[in-house]
């Protein structure tokens, strides 16, 4: 089993880098594109103010010119849903379980191990990208299509934004999940309940190295139980009363 993750925008630099590095395959081309672009432009392609694009600038020119430092890729990503994973102190086996397990899949770097060493940076399916007259997703498709070929099954937690990079056959084969709460008698479903029920659930599994879906079926975690007449064949339903 493997378990697919979408970046966040939010970025830890406190951590300690390392010497892992990711694979290349259209980094070089997509950082060449985007460091190309001066702050004005880059700010009407993030849809963010000048102090920020000043940021936004310097990564790319560190990224282009190889001077960036690279951090283990879920250490590095801070936000809502990461935040939620325990990402220090583990076991050497739960260590072998995340780098063996958990993957992310990110715009700039494509499908990668989670324990990858990556540069700071910003960029996403939503940025209005060409590369070789092609959009990210276009470029990407095959690579993330041929990165999760030989693994089953593959527990999908991505956003539709990322999920979408793949074909359609292959996210026919994702096994996928539902979080609702409820309060005051009505159910709930927000971007913040999943968010953090996702990385719950993935520090569940990293804790107890679970492998197959069935396992996670039997999982309860921060007040989340699996709902098997809620859900479906590939759709895990988990409510938290």
């Amino acid at each position: 089993m493997i378990i697919l993750l979408p970046t966040a925008k939010e970025l830890n630099e406190e951590v300690l880098p390392t010497s892992e590095i990711a694979p290349k395959l259209l980094t070089q081309e997509i950082s060449q594109v985007v460091a190309s672009y001066n702050l004005d432009e880059l700010m009407k392609l993030y849809k963010i103010n000048e102090n920020l694009a000043q940021t936004v600038y310097k990564q790319w020119q560190a990224i282009l010119k190889h001077e960036a430092i690279s951090y283990p890729a879920w250490k590095l990503f801070d936000g809502l849903m990461y935040r939620q994973i325990q990402r220090t102190n583990l076991s050497a086996a739960q260590m072998d379980y995340v780098t063996k397990t958990i993957y992310l899949t990110s715009a700039l770097y494509g499908v990668i191990p989670a324990t990858s060493g990556i540069a700071p940076h910003r960029l996403d399916f939503q940025q209005r990208l060409k590369i070789n007259q092609r959009s990210l997703k276009q470029n990407w498709q095959a690579y993330f299509d041929q990165a999760v070929e030989k693994h089953t099954p593959i527990l999908s937690l991505l956003s539709s934004e990322f999920e979408e990079v793949f074909s359609k056959s292959v996210r026919q084969q994702f096994y996928r999940c539902i979080f609702i709460e409820k309060k005051a008698g009505k159910e709930c479903i927000h971007s913040t309940i999943s968010k953090k029920a996702r990385g719950k659930l993935v520090n569940c599994c990293i804790q107890h190295q679970i492998t197959t879906i069935d396992q996670i079926r039997q999982l309860q975690f921060d007040g989340f139980s699996y709902q098997f007449h809620r859900s479906s064949e590939r759709e895990l339903v988990f409510i938290k009363d």
